[in-house]
């Protein structure tokens, strides 16, 4: 008789819990809040859903520059002369001047002396922390960082050492742990996404530095409307000229896609030949970077544009609190506001009822916030006008009292 052969263990199975409970969600007869489509954008502000006008409340389109026209222009005259893509990675053909172009903006922005250009924030996370820490070093960061954060730990198969969120107290007992004369690299957020609150780069990256580490500081959600120039959070504390690296988005404030990393250190031209994420993949489109390069010059000079959004993030937060949501933050500490519900139930039912009433935003849960926290996350705009600023709170007490989450 022929021995059974063992079946092969299901792939999926691990998704199992993660399955049944989105299929509950779903059977409750609500949408499924990560698979909404933009029927039509018709500005930084507004979109088109379902047929429905839509206020968007969720696209961390910053700065509002995604429609602006001199970046539209500019993407379109790169697209006529270069094509759609360059076919191949920045180490062989895949460097254009728009690629050249977009670093010398970056470089002139930060006051810096090296840039480099990913194609994505998330690959600019992992190339630069798995390149910088390998095996042996430790790579010490907040408890609460992005995925691509942890991803890069992964990946440069460093040690990893976590703190507690934005606790000096706690930075400063892992360091004093550690080998003296192993390689460091402490990570930090300027802007925590999912929260919206900043972290006190001024008393962390002097402490970093006093135990012999190298500084990495994530500005995706600070660039433009922090700090007097908009370089971010470390420019806003003052202790930008003692980071090693910066590392940003242009899909958040620059208003299109990729990433980049910037930088002092005379070495880091270097990391171009030995930072995978960098070197095995295709780079930018010549109108992407176009329009990338075009908005960071502008950004240079937006400081109303920032005054704005700071006036469009106190007011929302004022009117949140006044209706009785509880808020992340007890101030306003950027323009991302994070509106905490009890449960997941009652944050998607608040979720769909915004949605019909037309306003989206994001709704968030773990792993990708802290355990236990669910949330719905506001990122203004400066675009955002005062009258849509009402308009939107307005929406919240009507979708707050249709679903019991405000009284």
């Amino acid at each position: 008789m022929e021995a059974e052969t063992p079946q092969a263990r299901d792939l999926f199975a691990k998704f199992g819990p993660l399955m049944a409970e989105r299929d509950r969600l779903l059977d409750s007869g609500v949408r499924d809040p990560f698979a909404i489509v933009m029927d039509e954008v018709k500005s930084p502000t507004e979109a088109v859903i379902d047929g429905k006008d839509t206020i968007l409340l969720g696209t961390y389109n910053y700065m509002g520059m995604t429609f602006d026209p001199d970046v539209i222009q500019a993407g379109k005259d790169a697209l006529e002369k270069f094509g759609a893509g360059t076919t191949g990675s920045r180490v062989l053909n895949g460097t254009y001047v728009g690629h050249m172009a977009c670093e010398e903006a970056l470089k002139e922005f930060y006051g810096m002396d090296h840039a480099m250009v990913f194609s994505t924030g998330y690959q600019a996370n992992l190339g630069i922390v798995s390149t910088l820490a390998g095996k042996g070093d430790y790579v010490i960061l907040d408890a609460d960082s992005h995925a691509s954060i942890y991803d890069g730990c992964f990946l440069g198969n460093a040690e990893i050492v976590r703190f507690r969120h934005n606790n000096v107290e706690n930075l400063e007992k892992r360091l004093q742990r550690l080998p003296p004369e192993a390689g460091k690299l402490v990570v930090l957020e300027g802007v925590y996404s999912m929260l919206g609150d900043i972290a006190p780069l001024d008393v962390m990256v002097p402490l970093a530095k006093q135990y012999g580490a190298m500084v990495l500081v994530d500005e995706a959600h600070s660039m433009g409307f922090f700090g007097e120039q908009g370089r971010g959070v470390a420019e806003a504390q003052g202790v930008i000229d003692d980071v090693d690296f910066i590392i940003g988005t242009f899909s958040k404030s620059v208003g299109t896609v990729g990433g980049f990393c910037v930088s002092n250190h005379a070495k880091t031209e270097f990391l171009r030949l030995v930072c995978r994420p960098y070197t095995f993949t295709a780079s930018l489109p010549p109108s992407v970077v176009a329009t990338a390069s075009t908005s960071i010059r502008k950004l240079m000079h937006a400081g109303n544009k920032r005054a704005h959004l700071w006036e469009n993030s106190k007011r929302l937060h004022r009117g949140l609190r006044d209706l009785g949501f509880k808020l992340a933050t007890d101030e306003p500490e950027s323009a991302i506001l994070a509106v905490l519900l009890p449960d997941q139930d009652t944050a998607v039912r608040m979720w769909q009822s915004l949605l019909e009433h037309g306003l989206y935003v994001n709704m968030a849960r773990p792993p990708a916030t802290p355990a236990g926290v669910y949330l719905l996350r506001c990122s203004l705009c400066a675009e955002h006008t005062t009258e849509q600023v009402e308009q939107i709170l307005g929406m919240f007490a009507a979708a707050g009292r249709a679903t019991g989450a405000i009284d």
